[in-house]
């Protein structure tokens, strides 16, 4: 019973000293380690090298993912790549329908970038193509939203998914697999939201960006087909490598199987991509590569949250090795949430600290001792159970959220009208998202 009570207290101590006292979530989460570890009884050499374990075993799995996305990430930013994207999405699906436009640009630019700076690149080109449609701001804004919270929280190599997938040991290229069939089906109705019920009020687009200034835009930036090749090519390595490693051996057992088995894991896979991005820019200047150009702000990007990540690992170490699980596991045995349990936390931590990532790698961190005990055993279980709480970080995003400020500014909409439209939108799609989860884990789980 301590265990448990210690456990509560650990959480409600990230999440205060996060909130309340503005306290860095690396520090929130190294301290709750510590301090579980001294209170549960540890032994002082145990704890410490549970929290060095924890935390450098972890970042030696999934560090130089999260650099490689990071990268791929701030070259699509700063070479114009998202722009022409939405251009080609755009004559695929018509002017009228810029909502779905921004849906589908949302998906594809948040998978390496946070959802956060994708909505701020994304804005100027929103208001101006909103503006061409004479269709109200709001619902293209919370279409774009939804778009980029999907696989912000569903689809490596986003960091928080990325990190969570690395705390649990889950196969990576089936978080992608599974994350690729749920992200857009929960996107789906959260666009009918945003198009149905958001565009009824009205906002004017004000657009920033000019039609010349549009143009002038896609004429520096690089093809459409040139920006999605840094993020589609390693998804679809990583997904190969999972394929060949079905025990049915579909790609056969020989040099082919080993090609992809190289290619295809997920630090080879991003490299492949950062390599790719480097073709972006019209042309490549060594500032770029410097400390001080775009690989050097993507490894700023990185270094946060990968110190988040290890201290998210260090916080699961201690808890494993408290012997926690075996407690949890007897008390859990008779109440049956299943899927649910890991969106459950997940949506507590999202709702009452704000960053999807932090409720990401907590509550990956809290579930990685417990995976046996509560039956997730086999590499599905894993991944669904990550997209679960990918799920409950969605849920919701409100005032203590950056991404809520950052919408409600960026698009002029005030904060009673951000709470009626971006969380209520939220909350449809994290709760399609589980819904979607749980289905699947049904069937194959």
């Amino acid at each position: 019973m301590l265990l448990i009570i210690l456990l509560i207290l650990a959480i409600l101590f990230i999440i205060v000293s996060t909130t309340r006292l503005r306290l860095h979530p690396f520090l929130a989460l190294l301290l709750a380690a510590i301090l579980y570890g001294l209170f549960s009884g540890m032994p002082l050499g145990e704890l410490v090298e549970s929290i060095n374990g924890g935390f450098g075993s972890t970042i030696g799995y999934i560090g130089i993912v999260i650099v490689a996305g990071c990268i791929i990430g701030t070259f699509l930013e700063e070479s114009g790549g998202a722009y022409s994207m939405a251009e080609w999405i755009l004559k695929i699906v018509g002017q009228k329908h810029v909502p779905l436009v921004m849906s589908i640009i949302g998906f594809f630019v948040s998978i390496p970038v946070f959802a956060d700076s994708g909505f701020v690149v994304l804005t100027p080109l929103n208001k101006a193509l909103s503006k061409r449609a004479g269709i109200s701001f709001a619902g293209a804004t919370i279409a774009l939203a939804m778009g980029l919270m999907s696989t912000h929280n569903l689809v490596p190599p986003t960091p928080g998914p990325i990190a969570a997938a690395g705390i649990l040991k889950a196969d990576i290229g089936l978080v992608i697999l599974f994350g690729l069939i749920i992200a857009p089906l929960a996107l789906a109705v959260a666009w009918l939201y945003a198009t149905k019920i958001a565009s009824r009020t009205w906002i004017d687009p004000n657009p920033d960006l000019s039609e010349e200034d549009l143009k002038k835009k896609l004429t520096q930036a690089p093809r459409a087909v040139k920006a999605f090749m840094p993020i589609l090519v390693p998804i679809l390595l990583i997904v190969l490598k999972s394929v060949s490693d079905i025990p049915s051996a579909p790609l056969g057992t020989g040099f082919v199987k080993t090609l992809t088995g190289f290619i295809g894991q997920p630090v080879i896979a991003l490299l492949i991509g950062v390599m790719l991005s480097f073709l972006l820019p019209k042309k490549l200047e060594k500032k770029m590569l410097s400390t001080t150009g775009w690989v050097g702000k993507g490894l700023v990007n990185a270094a946060i949250i990968i110190l988040i990540t290890g201290a998210g690992g260090s916080f699961g170490t201690v808890l494993r090795n408290s012997g926690i699980a075996d407690v949890i596991g007897d008390s859990l045995a008779h109440i049956r949430l299943g899927i649910f349990l890991p969106f459950l936390i997940a949506a507590a931590i999202k709702s009452a600290q704000g960053s999807s990532t932090v409720a990401l790698i907590t509550a990956a961190s809290i579930l990685s001792p417990l995976m046996a005990t509560l039956g997730f055993t086999s590499d599905v279980d894993t991944a669904l159970v990550v997209l679960a709480i990918g799920s409950g970080a969605i849920v919701v995003s409100h005032a203590n959220d950056s991404f809520f400020w950052i919408l409600t500014q960026f698009s002029n909409m005030d904060v009673k009208t951000g709470y009626r439209l971006l969380t209520v939108a939220s909350l449809i799609l994290g709760s399609t998202a589980i819904l979607i989860t749980w289905l699947i884990y049904s069937l194959v789980g």
